[in-house]
């Protein structure tokens, strides 16, 4: 039997099992072909067999069942092209770092509840992003620019974040930060984890404050899904080549653009997406390192 198809599963550390990876094979035997640990307790994977997408949704339900109510993220990848991919196109805030710096410029001025709503209901798509953009903006007209640089102090990075850069570069891939924030933060964040490219919105700064706009074009779904596109052929790559990952709803562009797109820790409305997507991945459990396990790397191929 020819394989299509690969079977990873996911994990935080020790929530993957021997008991659980067994269940899985005893379910899928003799359909699992060459069963093996990627990384021991966080990443399994599996090839299937060759068949169409009705089959491949029963050996999905009969993964599901054996995994039952345990934090495990499934995950079917094409083996269409080089599972490796060569370019990391990543969202910023809520991805590759933990906080929504909007949010925080929002505590500034003193209209963090009313600025958070709107980021929410941006990210579930409930909103325009660029009309939402403009408006959450506007708000921060006359603030201090140099306010902003205590901002990234308290920054933390999404754990697994600098592994999965540095791995990718380390193999010889690109990766670009690809952001709706803004360039005063992503620069510095894309700086200090070897990012090769930063796309982000730019605000403006007048005589030392913002003006409470932001400049044209406006980096939301479209532009990201755009920038995928343009670095890729800057880079030589082909789409097929690339990885793309976010939170919200203006990553859904830039998922469907990749050649991998992957949903992290993710709103509804980005996940349900991720899932209809030919070659889409949802990962709600493990860290930024399930990004290596669904292109193939092993633990012992991770740069440190």
């Amino acid at each position: 039997m020819s394989a299509s198809h690969t079977l990873v599963l996911t994990a935080k550390l020790g929530d993957l099992t021997d008991d659980l990876v067994r269940a899985v094979i005893d379910r899928l035997d003799p359909r699992a072909l060459g069963a093996r640990w990627l990384a021991m307790g966080e990443a399994w994977e599996a090839d299937l067999p060759s068949t169409g997408p009705a089959p491949l949704a029963a050996l999905l339900d009969t993964v599901r069942r054996a995994i039952g109510p345990a934090p495990v993220d499934i995950n079917v990848i094409s083996d269409a092209g080089s599972r490796r991919k060569r370019l990391l196109c990543a969202d910023m805030e809520s991805t590759i770092i933990e906080q929504e710096l909007i949010d925080e410029l929002a505590t500034l001025v003193g209209r963090h509840e009313e600025i958070s709503a709107i980021t929410k209901a941006a990210m579930r798509g409930e909103l325009d992003f660029a009309a939402s953009l403009v408006r959450r903006v506007a708000l921060f007209e006359g603030l201090a620019a140099d306010q902003l640089n205590p901002l990234l102090d308290r920054v933390t990075l999404m754990p697994g974040a600098e592994t999965l850069v540095r791995t990718m570069r380390a193999h010889g891939g690109k990766c670009a930060l690809i952001s709706g924030g803004f360039t005063i933060f992503a620069e510095r964040i894309g700086a200090q984890l070897g990012f090769d490219a930063v796309v982000a919105n730019v605000l403006e700064i007048e005589n030392g404050k913002l003006t409470g706009r932001v400049r044209e074009p406006i980096v939301g779904p479209q532009g990201k899904a755009d920038a995928l596109a343009r670095l890729a052929s800057e880079y030589g790559f082909d789409a097929s080549d690339t990885i793309a990952v976010g939170d919200g709803s203006n990553d859904t562009l830039m998922l469907a653009a990749a050649g991998l797109g992957v949903a992290f820790r993710a709103k509804p409305i980005l996940a349900a997406h991720a899932r209809a997507l030919p070659n889409g991945a949802v990962v709600t459990h493990g860290d930024l390192t399930a990004l290596l396990s669904l292109q193939g790397y092993a633990r012992d191929s991770f740069a440190s």
